[in-house]
Order: C-alpha cells, then structure tokens, then sequence
C-alpha cells in the first residue's frame, strides 16, 4: 500500500491530501529515507513524521485492505513508538 494512502487510513492523518503535501515537504521517512508518496509500506516498516514539536514515529502493524478503518482498531495497525 502507497504510505499516504497508508497514512490517511490508519488515522494517522485526517485526509490523504495532508499525507500526501508533507510528503512533498520531505518531513515524512520510511525506514529512515525520505519517502515519495507512491512508496509502499510493507508489515514491519518503520515511519516517521518529523512534526515542529518532534518526530513522532510508527511501526506498519497490518496493512487496511479497506479504505479507511474505526479508530478503535487504530492499534491492530499501527503502533507508536
């Protein structure tokens, strides 16, 4: 799955738009590269949003075979280091 579609459907980001301009901005890192929006994430990848206040960074749990899932099952996917 492309990382901004990842991002947006895994709550991460409210919409794939705002994943897909901080990937332009260069503040969103995969596995400790920059990413483009059509890079995939794989079960294991690492992410990290550089964000003014600090990185955050999070693990691909599972990949949403849907477009976007309940945030109470935000933590079968995803999970924040």
């Amino acid at each position: 799955m492309r990382v901004d579609k990842w991002l947006s459907a895994v709550n991460v980001v409210k919409r794939r738009t705002i994943a897909t301009d901080m990937l332009k901005s260069g503040v969103v890192l995969v596995n400790g590269m920059k990413a483009k929006a059509s890079k995939n994430v794989a079960v294991g990848d690492r992410v990290t949003i550089e964000y003014l206040k600090g990185p955050k960074s999070y693990e691909v749990l599972q990949i949403p075979t849907t477009k976007t899932i309940p945030k109470s099952q935000k933590e079968e996917y995803v999970k924040e280091l």
